[in-house]
């Protein structure tokens, strides 16, 4: 796996509209053939791909990007990040990259993202034309989800931003490690996702990052039922260790979702596509 900094370096970073106000942000693209557009989770950075990008690629057009407040995207300190704002930064690159129809693949805080993208389908306001959908390990019906604790501190008005403030890489490592399936050695990854966090001094807006667990809230409903009613083929790829959205999240999407493909990692926590790449892989290119 290349290092965060070797990810970069092989990418650039555009310059988008969002509200009104241009936002420097980082984007990859490699591959050829029809597009796919690939969004990460929460902490992290488009460098949580990089295992599974390379086999990807060689079927597809890839789009990889860091969120606002993410990676080597811009990060503005006094800004109210929003699940809306970042779809609204999706549907910009799209025009950018030119691309008119794409397969998307999310992980985590993108596959709210990539419910609000299929709410705009619905309503017939999305101009690109949505493939198929891939989703990892994420909060869909928000009610079931299960914040880790220091994910819990960070939504604390007032102790939210003291931990942004003083936290460090063991610390930030050491809340990620249960996140990952028991025996997984967590120190390579969690120091890769620590540097995209820690990038241009990122981690003092981690409470403001986190507010899209308040988003799911508010909006549920819009993307619960974006996800249950739409005609677009959707598929799960889910680690069932996972202990914020695992096993439990899963049974759910079995009851609501029967006849979807739903690929059980059972072995796998909350990162399929750096736990077990091969196999993610192996699972997206079976449904094209």
């Amino acid at each position: 796996m290349n290092s965060v900094e070797e990810w970069w370096f092989a990418g650039e970073r555009v310059t988008v509209q969002l509200d009104g106000v241009d936002r420097r942000i980082f984007v990859r693209r490699t591959g050829a053939g029809p597009a796919m557009t690939m969004l990460h989770g929460f902490p992290s950075s488009s460098h949580d791909w990089s295992r599974v990008a390379p086999a990807l690629a060689e079927r597809h057009a890839l789009l990889l990007f860091d969120f606002l407040g993410f990676g080597a995207s811009e990060k503005p300190t006094d800004h109210d990040y929003s699940i809306h704002e970042q779809a609204d930064l999706v549907e910009a690159l799209w025009v950018l990259g030119g691309i008119t129809s794409t397969v998307i693949l999310a992980h985590d805080y993108a596959v709210s993202v990539t419910q609000e993208l299929l709410a705009r389908r619905a309503e017939g306001a999305l101009a690109v034309e949505i493939v198929a959908v891939h989703l990892l390990n994420g909060g869909l019906y928000p009610e079931l989800a299960r914040p880790e604790p220091a994910q819990l501190v960070l939504l604390d008005p007032e102790q939210g931003p003291q931990l942004s403030a003083g936290i460090n890489e063991e610390l930030f490592v050491g809340s990620l490690k249960p996140t990952f399936a028991a025996g997984f050695d967590v120190s390579s990854e969690g120091a890769e996702i620590w540097r995209a966090t820690n990038c241009d001094g990122g981690q003092a807006i981690l409470h403001r990052l986190i507010r899209y667990i308040a988003d799911r809230a508010v909006h549920g409903e819009r993307w619960v039922s974006a996800l249950e009613k739409t005609d677009v083929p959707v598929a799960f790829v889910w680690g069932m260790l996972d202990p914020v959205s695992g096993a439990h999240m899963a049974q759910r999407i079995r009851e609501r979702l029967p006849d979807a493909p739903f690929l059980a990692l059972e072995d796998v926590g909350h990162w399929p596509a750096l736990e077990a790449p091969e196999r993610v892989v192996a699972a997206v290119r079976d449904r094209g």
